[in-house]
C-alpha cells in the first residue's frame, strides 16, 4: 500500500502557524482542523497505514514542497479545510480534485462519502473540479506530485457545521479515515491489504462472562459494539464514541464508556476486562453539592491511600473530617473529598499552599507566590472548604459558625452542580470535569459503579 500524507489548513494561501485562517464562534480553521487532523492520523494508524503529518507551521506552497520531496508513485495526499461564508446558513462538505481527472473524481467521492456515511447530518455539497473553487484553481491539487484531493470538512461560519466540527470530531475523523483507505486501496489495485491482527481478550459484563472476545488494540481493550447493550449504554447518545472495524466486526474502546457510569477493570492473569454497570448512586445526584455522599470512612482512606502511600501520614483523620464536616452542612462528602484530591494533588501539595496551612481547597490562593488561607488545624480547614462549597450552591445559612475567609464574597446559591464552579472556583473551564473524574474513580474503587 501507498503512504498517505495529511495536512491541515491554516487559513490563506501563504497562510502557516501564525495565521488561524477562518475565525468564528470562538474558534479558528487552524485549531478545529489541527485537532481533526491528528484524530484521522491515529485512526489511519490503527489500520497499519503509514501516515506523514504535514508539520503545521509550513505555508501552502512549503507544504507541497514538503510533500513533494519525500512523496512515492503510489503514494496520497489530503488537506483538510473549514469554509467560511459571508451568510451563516451555508454549510455542508465538498472534495475538490484536478479538472478533467476522472478517476481523481472518483476518489473525491470515496472519501466523501466516507464523511458523510459517518456523519450524515453534514450536508453534501458534492464533489467538484479545483477550476470551480474560489481561486479557479487549488494549488495543492494541482502541483503535489501525487494524488491528491482537497476536502472542505464544513462551514466553520456555521453554527451548525461548527458544532458539529467540535462535537463530533472523531466521528469525522473516522468518517474521513474510512474514505481515505478505500481510495488508498483503489490507488494500488495491485498491492495487497495488509492483514491487521491483535490479540484476543476475554470479556466480563455485570459478572457475566461472555463468550465473544474483544481485542487488545494499541493496548486498549476494545468489545464488539453488540455488547454495549448489556451496560444499559445509549450509543447514540455518546460523543466522539472511538470504532474501529476488524474481522468483519464494528469494535468500541471499552474505557470511553468510563463517563456513562461503567467502571472498566482489567484481569492481567486472565486478560479479561471487567465492565460494570450496577450504579449504587443515583446519576442524578452525582454531580450535585447539596446532596448525600455515598462512600465510608474506609472507602475514602483506601482510594487516599492508593493515589497516594504516604498522605495519611499527615493527615490520617481527614476522611473522618470530611464525612462529619459535610454531613453538618447537607454537601455531598464524595464531591468535597473528590476536589481535595484534585486541590492537593492526592495531599501531595506542591504549589503555593503548603501542608501546614491546613487549607485543602485553595482558599485565597491565587498563584504567583501568593500565601493562600491557613487554618489552625486539619478539621477547621476541611470546615472552610464545606462551608465554600455551601455558599456556591446553596441559599441556606451555615450550620456551624464562618470560619471561611471569602464565604461573604460568593453570590450565594450561583453553582448546584460542581461543573458550575467552572470559571468560578477556578478559571479552568474543565474544572467540574476534573472533579468528577476523580469521583468516579472513587466510586469504581468503592464498587459503587
Amino acid at each position: 500500500m501507498g503512504r498517505i500524507f495529511i495536512s491541515a489548513a491554516h487559513g490563506g494561501t501563504e497562510a502557516g502557524r501564525n495565521d488561524p485562517g477562518a475565525i468564528a464562534g470562538g474558534t479558528t480553521e487552524a485549531k478545529e482542523m489541527i485537532f481533526l487532523r491528528d484524530l484521522i492520523v491515529t485512526e489511519l494508524r490503527t489500520r497499519n497505514l503509514e501516515v506523514l503529518a504535514v508539520p503545521d507551521d509550513l505555508s501552502a506552497a512549503q507544504t507541497i514542497v514538503w510533500i513533494n520531496s519525500r512523496a512515492r508513485s503510489l503514494d496520497i495526499t489530503l488537506e483538510i479545510h473549514a469554509d467560511a461564508a459571508s451568510s451563516p446558513s451555508i454549510r455542508g462538505a465538498s472534495v475538490f480534485y484536478i479538472a478533467g481527472n476522472d478517476q481523481r473524481k472518483k476518489n473525491a467521492e470515496t472519501v466523501l462519502m466516507g464523511l458523510l456515511g459517518r456523519v450524515p447530518q453534514l450536508p453534501n455539497r458534492g464533489v467538484k473540479p479545483d477550476t470551480d473553487s474560489g481561486l479557479g484553481s487549488l494549488q495543492f491539487c494541482r502541483q503535489t506530485k501525487i494524488a491528491a484531493l482537497l476536502m472542505q470538512v464544513g462551514f466553520i461560519s456555521n453554527p451548525e457545521d461548527r458544532a458539529l466540527l467540535q462535537n463530533r470530531r472523531r466521528d469525522l475523523a473516522i468518517g474521513i479515515t474510512e474514505g481515505i483507505t478505500a481510495w488508498n486501496q483503489a490507488n494500488n489495485p495491485d498491492q495487497p491489504t495488509p492483514v491487521v491482527s491483535y490479540p484476543n481478550i476475554n470479556i466480563n459484563i455485570n459478572g457475566q462472562n461472555y463468550p465473544e472476545q474483544g481485542a487488545l488494540i494499541n493496548g486498549n481493550a476494545y468489545i464488539p459494539i453488540d455488547l454495549v447493550d448489556r451496560l444499559r449504554v445509549d450509543i447514540t447518545k455518546v460523543a466522539n464514541l472511538v470504532r474501529v472495524n476488524y474481522r468483519q466486526i464494528v469494535y468500541i474502546k471499552a474505557v470511553d464508556l468510563r463517563n456513562y457510569n461503567v467502571s472498566i477493570a482489567w484481569d492481567s492473569a486472565t486478560r479479561t476486562v471487567k465492565l460494570r454497570s450496577i450504579l449504587a448512586v443515583c446519576p442524578g445526584q452525582i454531580e450535585q453539592i447539596i446532596s448525600n455522599g455515598n462512600t465510608s470512612e474506609l472507602e475514602l482512606q483506601i482510594f487516599l491511600k492508593n493515589n497516594n502511600e504516604a498522605a495519611l501520614t499527615q493527615f490520617p483523620e481527614l476522611p473522618k473530617f470530611y464525612r462529619e464536616e459535610a454531613t453538618i452542612e447537607g454537601v455531598n462528602h464524595d464531591l468535597a473529598f473528590s476536589q481535595m484530591c484534585l486541590e492537593t494533588g492526592f495531599l501531595r501539595f506542591g504549589t503555593d499552599i503548603q501542608p501546614q496551612q491546613n487549607n485543602f481547597a485553595g482558599l485565597g490562593g491565587v498563584g504567583g507566590g501568593a500565601e493562600g488561607a491557613s487554618f489552625p488545624s486539619g478539621r477547621i480547614g476541611v470546615r472552610a472548604h464545606i462551608q465554600h462549597l455551601k455558599a456556591y450552591a446553596s441559599l441556606e445559612p451555615l450550620v456551624q459558625q464562618e470560619v471561611d475567609p471569602r464565604f461573604r464574597f460568593v453570590t450565594r446559591g450561583v453553582a448546584p452542580s460542581v461543573h458550575q464552579l467552572s470559571g468560578r472556583w477556578s478559571a479552568d473551564l474543565d474544572y467540574g470535569t476534573k472533579i468528577t473524574a476523580i469521583l468516579r474513580r472513587l466510586y469504581e474503587s468503592a464498587n459503587l459503579l
